[in-house]
């Protein structure tokens, strides 16, 4: 960061960390507006210029309530990350993973550091388990464009969602997603499966373990 926060741009960078943590949405900039006590959207758009161009926040143009904290916003808060909680997802049988709006969730201070779009995600099923993922863990999923031959990943097919081993070989069946469960079949890598993300991390009993 080339300059440090005004004491305003530090004030809403609050806002929008206790907006967060506090409703599990990003404020408004109507929200942000009131809370910083100005009477136009002008002035919040500013505030939000500067802390993008600090690389303090992240957002997506054209999508409401799109503001992410950087690893850089909650070092200069002094707070712990927060990411959001995608829903379920499967190991095993497929499901959509859905949404569920207004639930994040604290990261610890190393997962926190991660630079990329990053989400949690409940498993369903036991496809994954001698990687050491069982029904009901919650992974940390970290949004991707390119991946290495057996890494685990989030799979989008036609059937829905899953959670497998991406696996890149040389010989038939050449391109699939493995999973580690030998009571469970390759599932071969077709034009309708697309690649979500990687799986970086598994939470059990409350702590964040490295995936095998």
């Amino acid at each position: 960061m080339k300059k440090p926060l005004t004491e305003r741009q530090k004030e809403l960078l609050k806002i929008i960390y206790d907006f967060i943590k506090n409703t599990g949405y990003p404020p408004t900039f109507e929200e942000m507006r009131e809370s910083l006590g100005v009477s136009s959207n002008q002035s919040v758009i500013d505030h939000l210029a500067k802390l993008e161009e600090k690389r303090v926040i992240q957002r997506k143009k054209g999508i409401a309530r799109s503001i992410a904290i950087l690893p850089i916003g909650y070092e200069i808060l002094g707070k712990p990350g927060l990411a959001p909680f995608l829903g379920a997802t499967a190991a095993g049988a497929y499901t959509e993973a859905i949404e569920i709006k207004g639930e994040w969730q604290k990261l610890s201070q190393d997962v926190a550091q991660l630079q990329e779009n990053i989400f949690l995600l409940k498993i369903s099923g036991d496809s994954m388990i001698n990687a050491g993922i069982e029904d009901g863990d919650v992974v940390l999923v970290r949004e991707a464009k390119e991946f290495v031959s057996g890494e685990i990943v989030l799979a989008e097919t036609p059937e829905g969602t899953t959670v497998k081993r991406f696996i890149s070989e040389d010989k038939p069946p050449y391109v699939y997603l493995k999973p580690e469960n030998p009571n469970y079949e390759n599932i071969l890598f077709t034009d309708d499966v697309e690649l979500k993300g990687k799986i970086s991390s598994i939470m059990k009993n409350g702590t964040w373990k490295s995936v095998k």
